[in-house]
Parts: C-alpha cells; structure tokens; sequence
C-alpha cells in the first residue's frame, strides 16, 4: 500500500483527490481545516481506516508539527504529498486604491510558506516512501510574464513564490530519487475566496481526475529531471515565466 497526505481536504479539490487517491488504492492522511464542514468525515466512515482526517492549519507551525507526529505514529514512510491548501484574499487592491496588507501576509503564510512547512515537517517519511512526490497545487497566476491581471498581488504573488520554491525542493528531493510536481489546475470551481465560484469552467472532479493522469504519467517517467515539471491539470506543459 502507498501512503499520501492532502492538505485542504474539506472540499473542493483537495477533497477530488481524496477521492481520488483512495481509489487508486492509497491510504490517505487528509488535512482537515474547517472542522464544521462533514463531507470529509462522511468519506472517512465509509472508506474505513484507509483514511485519516487530521486538523490542519498550513499557516500554524504547532499544527503541522502535531499532524506531521500523527502521521509518523501509523506509517513510517509517505509516497506522495498533494500540497493543496491555499486561499484567494483581496483581488481587488490596487496602487490606486488600497491594499490590505495583513491580507497579503496571510495569503504568503498559508500559499507560500504552508506548503514549505508540511514538506519540511513530513520530509523525513517522504524520504523513505518509494515515490517521494510532492506535487504542489499552484497556477498560471504565478507566472512571471504572462500575467494578465492589475491586481490580486497577495494571490500571485504567494503563487510565484511557491513556484520557486517547488524548483528549490526538487533539487533537494531529486538527489534522494524523489521529484516536484507543479499542477495549475484550470478555472476550476473552488472555495477559495470563501463560496463556490459556479462560474468558472470546470468542476474539481474534472481537474483531480485530469491531476490524477498527470501524476500517474510523472511517476511512471524514469529519466531523472534537472527541472520540475509545471503541468495544467490536462498536461500541458506550463511556463514558468
């Protein structure tokens, strides 16, 4: 059996590759930070002790170290870890206007350094794992040249900042047999500024089955990558500029 861990599980996409993941045969430990919100714990009661819900707070270094410890506790080794947790913020600050900047800290503490946390904290079973895969969920927003936007600074930003550091990560892990995997997951209709955006163009099921693809390809490369890939969740190669 291989291990994996999902962060931002409750809903959305993190809850799609739950999903996923189980039924590709994984035991999944999945991240769990809106205590209220059931469907992640229906999952768990009918898919049994292949599924873990653990709190988790990305932006809280006692969090991740506590469920990284809960984690250690029943598995000495991970395959995969899916950084997914992420938030949208204030699109709408601009250098004409304002800017929320405690908004903006927040978005880099739980898009930027979130992900830095869990890898670090669950590095050592990763290590042990027989993939060692870490596929960090970013998006075209991190793109250097190619944006389109005027504003949504917090958003991009935290975005090219975890685009950098998945590149950091991968020459780390790639010395150990393990690599990075970059996904922009689409337009998808997600959570991420609060409520279901029922406009965008695909649902999370449509984007975790494509990611799902996309991960199984990666996995099955056997050329060592100078590089990690950065993918959109139909496998397009993505720039990073």
């Amino acid at each position: 059996m291989k291990y994996a861990v999902v962060t931002g599980a409750d809903r959305g996409l993190g809850y799609a590759m739950t999903v996923r993941l189980l039924d590709a045969g994984y035991a999944v430990f999945a991240g769990s930070y809106l205590a209220d919100w059931p469907a992640l714990h229906q999952l768990q009661d009918e898919r049994g002790g292949r599924l873990v819900v653990l709190p988790l707070d990305i932006s809280s270094g006692s969090s991740v170290s506590e469920a990284a410890a809960r984690i250690a506790e029943r598995t000495g080794r991970l395959d995969l870890l899916v950084n997914n947790a992420g938030i949208a913020g204030d699109h709408a600050g601009q250098i004409f206007g304002d800017i929320d900047y405690e908004k903006i800290e927040q978005i880099y503490r739980v898009n930027a350094m979130g992900p830095l946390r869990v890898t670090q904290a669950l590095g050592a079973l990763l290590l042990q794992g027989e993939d060692k895969l870490v596929v960090n969920i970013s998006s075209e927003a991190g793109q250097i040249n190619q944006t389109w936007r005027e504003g949504w600074y917090g958003y991009c930003m935290s975005k090219a900042a975890l685009n950098i550091q998945s590149n950091i990560l991968h020459n780390q892990l790639r010395k150990h047999g393990g690599k990075v995997l970059v996904i922009h997951p689409g337009w998808m209709q997600s959570y991420m500024s609060g409520k279901l955006n029922e406009k965008a163009a695909i649902t999370s099921d449509e984007a975790s089955a494509g990611i799902m693809n996309v991960i199984t390809g990666y996995l099955a490369e056997t050329n060592e990558r100078e590089h990690p890939a950065f993918r959109d969740y139909a496998g397009s190669e993505m720039s990073w500029t």
